[in-house]
């Protein structure tokens, strides 16, 4: 079991998250950060094994993972 946070605001948006996350937690939301970039959000964390796969593929280090 695991669990992410995302920091909005070091998010610029690349979607390298999304397309890397096996269980499809993350996705794009639609408000914008204060740089004016629509940032990730974690939704069903329920779903999230803490693979951290997220967070190595971040370029903007702002996904942090928790492993339960």
């Amino acid at each position: 079991m695991g669990r992410i946070e995302i920091d909005p605001e070091r998010c610029k948006g690349c979607e390298l998250c999304i397309f890397h996350c096996p269980h499809k937690v993350i996705t794009i939301g639609d408000s914008l950060n204060r740089q004016g970039y629509y940032f990730a959000v974690a939704q069903n964390l329920e779903r999230c094994s803490g693979c951290a796969l997220c967070a190595e593929v971040c370029p903007d280090m702002a996904i942090v993972v928790f492993r339960e």
